[in-house]
């Protein structure tokens, strides 16, 4: 019934980070509701985010961050984007997210701000309804 192709995710865990249980959890969530996975591993460089999700070809880079440096990092990723061409690829971030940080992440082109303890459904529905749009 469904003849277009499952949303392909990366999910990515950038720099120092070695917190990435939440990060398998939110994958295995979004297998189980049929999309197409890439985990990046542990301690990722944004150059070694980008190029996976070039060499994938996926349609979402999901950054987990548990280290409170997620808009610096989230700069450097969108600014490598922008450089690499691939402005097509929408991003999502969660983590340990402050509220008054989510405007700034929004600014920096940012679709989804997921902080720690956002429900699984919320983040797989808002997936679900940005691969309808494509």
């Amino acid at each position: 019934m469904q003849n277009k192709k499952n949303l392909k995710v990366l999910i990515a865990k950038p720099g120092l980070d070695g917190h990435d249980r939440g990060a398998k959890v939110v994958a295995q969530a979004l297998k189980e509701a049929g999309m197409e996975v890439v985990y990046s591993g542990l301690h990722r460089t944004i150059d070694q985010i980008v190029n996976i999700a070039v060499q994938e070809d996926v349609d979402v880079i999901g950054l987990s961050i548990m280290t409170g440096a997620h808009i610096p990092i989230t700069q450097r990723l969108c600014q490598k984007i922008k450089e690499r061409g691939i402005g097509n690829k929408m991003v999502f971030v969660g983590g340990v997210i402050p509220t008054r940080d989510v405007p700034k992440l929004k600014e920096l082109g940012v679709a989804g701000v997921f902080p720690g303890g956002t429900p699984l459904a919320e983040t797989i529905q808002f997936l679900q309804s940005i691969s309808k749009k494509g």
